[in-house]
């Protein structure tokens, strides 16, 4: 597999409702190279990306479970925090998890990451009215 980074943005919740809302409406278009996925803190991200993942990260990188089943035995852990710990992470982006016949296979999609914040968002003052047609 490629080595493949994952780019992370950090963001308020009320910065990233202006900035999707801007986005629809045409208002703001994303720059290439932005982050495309966001958390709302620092705390949120280390929750995702915790020793105890990145672990889990590097066990299906290197042993390529070809199921959940496989992944829980390599790792000690119960299917039932695998299997949410592992849905979280492919929400994010950070895995796939792959349907074969009756079960999961779990695939590392992102080897890397970088995060992206400030403490002035170009969203913070930001007031966006409808647009009126006459």
């Amino acid at each position: 597999m490629a080595k493949k980074t994952l780019k992370f943005g950090i963001m308020s919740r009320q910065d990233y409702k202006k900035r999707t809302i801007a986005i629809a409406r045409g208002e703001y278009k994303p720059k290439k190279g932005e982050p495309k996925v966001w958390f709302e803190s620092l705390q949120s991200m280390a929750q995702v990306l915790s020793s105890e993942n990145q672990q889990l990260l590097k066990i299906i990188k290197e042993q390529k479970p070809t199921s959940l089943k496989q992944l829980e035995i390599a790792t000690g852990r119960k299917s039932s925090n695998l299997s949410r710990t592992l849905k979280m992470m492919s929400r994010y982006g950070i895995v796939d998890l792959v349907r074969q016949n009756r079960s999961i296979k779990p695939v590392v999609k992102a080897t890397d990451f970088k995060v992206e914040f400030g403490l002035k968002s170009q969203f913070q003052n930001v007031q966006f009215c409808p647009k009126v047609k006459l």
